[in-house]
């Protein structure tokens, strides 16, 4: 059976589509090639574009545009003592966060919140023809290629576009299989994230098409500011739980860069898995 990497973007006005496609399959396979020595990989990469609906204007003028790595600048993240007091801390707050919304009302804060900060990600959540349009996008492509072995990759915004897509295809298409859900710097652990997920679905869980769920994050990145998703969602009925790994986006000070993660040695090493 074939195999296909799907990549779904995230905030922001973004580049034109072919010139954010090329970026992310010249960081994939640049991973590739410096961390897991495979110079000749032969990649089927399909990009889902969604920027051109809530920037209607056009791209991005002045994007940021992929470049290689500096030499020896992609390198394995080790951990340390601290990693683990700040993932369990992280998930102390999240469940007071978490019961704050539930018994003191405090969704409206959290909506403007989204509003001042994540301009994308509160039109998405406050406007039904937006939300509709970006997660069909993605659901057609996956449809498309329902007969391939298939690999998420979701960056920021993008990994609530497509754990949103996958959950209503686990109720449509119960026999689509997804081998592969990789999330990169994903804000999926905040708690208003999880408080809409919530009011969509009965249980905040892996989606139940999802054979294996990685999530990398940046300790410094500030849209995943909550790097653990393992406490905050729950197994599928298969028992898949998320897997959580920390990288360091190498991206020149950028730690949030979409391209930046796709060539982290940890990424590269399950897209070998994978491919």
């Amino acid at each position: 059976m074939s195999k296909i990497l799907i990549g779904i973007h995230g905030l922001s006005n973004k580049p034109a589509p072919d010139v954010l496609a090329k970026g992310w399959q010249n960081a994939i396979e640049e991973g590739l090639r410096k961390n897991e020595r495979m110079n000749d990989s032969e990649i089927h990469f399909q990009s889902v574009y969604w920027a051109d609906v809530t920037y209607p204007q056009g791209p991005d003028p002045n994007p940021d545009l992929y470049r290689e790595a500096m030499p020896n600048a992609l390198k394995t993240y080790e951990e340390n003592w601290f990693d683990y007091i700040r993932e369990e801390t992280f998930d102390w707050v999240g469940n007071i966060l978490d019961s704050a919304k539930n018994y003191l009302g405090v969704d409206n804060i959290a909506d403007g919140v989204l509003e001042r900060k994540l301009q994308d990600l509160s039109r998405y959540y406050k406007e039904r023809d937006i939300r509709d349009t970006l997660r069909k996008r993605l659901e057609d492509e996956i449809l498309k290629n329902k007969d391939k072995r298939i690999m998420i990759l979701s960056h920021s915004m993008g990994t609530i576009i497509a754990y949103d897509v996958l959950r209503d295809l686990g109720r449509k298409h119960p026999r689509l299989v997804i081998d592969h859900f990789v999330t990169l710097g994903s804000p999926l652990g905040l708690p208003h994230v999880k408080y809409k997920i919530a009011q969509e679905n009965s249980l905040v869980r892996t989606p139940s098409i999802v054979k294996k769920w990685s999530n990398f994050a940046d300790k410094r990145d500030p849209v995943s500011l909550d790097v653990s998703l393992a406490g905050d969602y729950q197994p599928n009925d298969n028992g898949v739980q998320v897997k959580d790994d920390l990288v360091a986006n190498d991206w020149s000070g950028i730690h949030h860069k979409s391209y930046g993660y796709l060539r982290t040695p940890e990424v590269s090493k399950v897209i070998r898995n994978f491919i």
